[in-house]
């Protein structure tokens, strides 16, 4: 068989393990791994690199369009560019911060043209849930491609924009499920307590609270915990299909594990921030790390990597939630943005972190990151190294370390969290459907291969 490009020397993640073997791409598919593969195509050497399947980030917000309130948010151009250079060669994109927020036909087709032209990677989209599309917007989102439905439990929108995104009520969450079940997806859920989280904030503030720690004790772990458990309920009366987003306490997931046990369709995912950080140190790095769930005490981050490790976590996203400088630049905690940039720096923080620190197998970093995503998504074409799946891998060098810098980043604002962090590993090279989007010596490509897919 002719290739196109034959990928030799790197040590290959493959799903039964990692072998020193090569890959032959045709057509921007992966069409034959072995050895010796032949020499009569363009060659990639990836000697000392582990080549990874390109990671399935499941949740990821962009911001556009913006509506004209927030048009200087995160677009899909320096977004998904940032996806290229952290080794992200697909998204699932959130159904929020964009104005309109994705919750029918038209709205999802106003992103899709949004997004002409100025994606670097691949992005499947979410719908949305919310109160005012139960008439037929989730049909209409499911014959458009959606690849799940998303809707918040907590305080969601600002409802001085028209057409921003709206958490639920338990009627809308009843219904909108049974609606959902006849599509057959899934309803990915941010699971806190609106009434409790939202009174408890309004308390510290009014007390005078300024800091990251005051937020945190503001939104307790079984505010977390409850409404996993009432998720759990609707789902056995209803059969809708469901997934809790970026859990951050151990009791939400041995919840979901035990709802695994009786026969419940569901998962859950953290995000790489829960992994890394912990509260006792929020004060001292700023709002640019205030997220919700909020990150929690460093007693509890073992906890949540013992899950990971034994599969109870299906996978770990970024939740990449940027907004404009101005709205993190507050002394007031509680006034500032909740939301994490962090794309950019999923698989060299999670690969130093878990595999190099904590001793996780390529096999299983692969299924977190990639593998798993992908398959509870329905994403056919990604998630491993596979024949007949999509040629888009990640080259990362072990044993790199380097200090994050501000200029580093791609992102539209270069704010980060990670920004002055120690990282002990590098994303080298990014390929797309075997079209080189990354190279750490060239940069990121300016040639916009990426696609919306469903």
């Amino acid at each position: 068989m002719k290739f196109d490009l034959i990928i030799k020397n790197g040590l290959v993640i493959l799903e039964n393990g990692e072998q020193e073997v090569e890959i032959g791409i045709r057509k921007g598919k992966i069409a034959a791994i072995g050895k010796d593969l032949g020499e009569d195509a363009e060659i990639i050497d990836a000697k000392g690199l582990i080549v990874s399947p390109g990671m399935v980030d499941a949740h990821v917000h962009i911001t556009e369009p913006g509506g004209g309130y927030r048009d200087e948010w995160e677009g899909y151009d320096t977004g998904t560019r940032a996806c290229a250079k952290g080794g992200v060669t697909t998204i699932i994109e959130m159904p929020l911060n964009q104005v309109p927020a994705t919750i029918n036909g038209q709205s999802i087709n106003e992103k899709f043209k949004a997004g002409e032209g100025k994606l670097s990677v691949d992005v499947a989209s979410y719908g949305g849930l919310v109160p005012f599309n139960l008439d037929g917007g989730i049909q209409e989102l499911d014959s458009n491609g959606v690849v799940a439905y998303k809707c918040f439990v907590a305080t969601c929108g600002d409802r001085s924009i028209e057409g921003d995104f709206m958490n639920v009520d338990d009627y809308t969450l009843y219904e909108g499920m049974k609606q959902i079940a006849k599509t057959g997806k899934i309803l990915s859920i941010h699971a806190e307590n609106a009434e409790i989280t939202d009174r408890l904030g309004e308390i510290a503030y009014k007390n005078g609270e300024t800091s990251l720690r005051a937020y945190v004790d503001s939104r307790p772990v079984f505010t977390e915990v409850e409404p996993i458990r009432k998720i759990i309920l609707f789902a056995k009366e209803t059969g809708c299909r469901v997934h809790i987003v970026h859990v951050a306490c151990e009791e939400g997931v041995d919840e979901v594990v035990k709802a695994q046990q009786e026969g419940v369709d569901i998962t859950c995912e953290t995000c790489t921030h829960y992994l890394y950080f912990y509260k006792e140190e929020l004060d001292g790095i700023g709002p640019v790390v205030k997220c919700s769930p909020p990150i929690r005490e460093q007693s509890r981050l073992e906890g949540m990597w013992n899950r990971v490790l034994h599969g109870d976590i299906s996978f770990v996203t970024s939740d990449h939630s940027p907004c404009t400088p101005d709205l993190k630049d507050k002394d007031n905690a509680f006034e500032a943005w909740g939301g994490i940039a962090g794309v950019q720096n999923n698989i060299d923080v999670l690969f130093d972190e878990g595999v190099q620190k904590r001793n996780m197998s390529l096999a299983q970093f692969a299924a977190i990151i990639a593998t798993n995503p992908a398959r509870r998504f329905n994403l056919a074409a990604k998630g491993s190294i596979t024949v007949g799946k999509d040629a888009d891998f990640v080259f990362i060098k072990k044993d790199a370390p380097y200090e994050l810098q501000a200029e580093d980043l791609a992102y539209r604002h270069k704010i980060s969290p990670y920004v002055g962090r120690k990282i002990g590993a590098q994303v080298v090279k990014t390929f797309l459907r075997g079209v080189e989007i990354y190279d750490k010596e060239k940069g990121i490509a300016d040639k916009k291969v990426g696609l919306f897919i469903s």
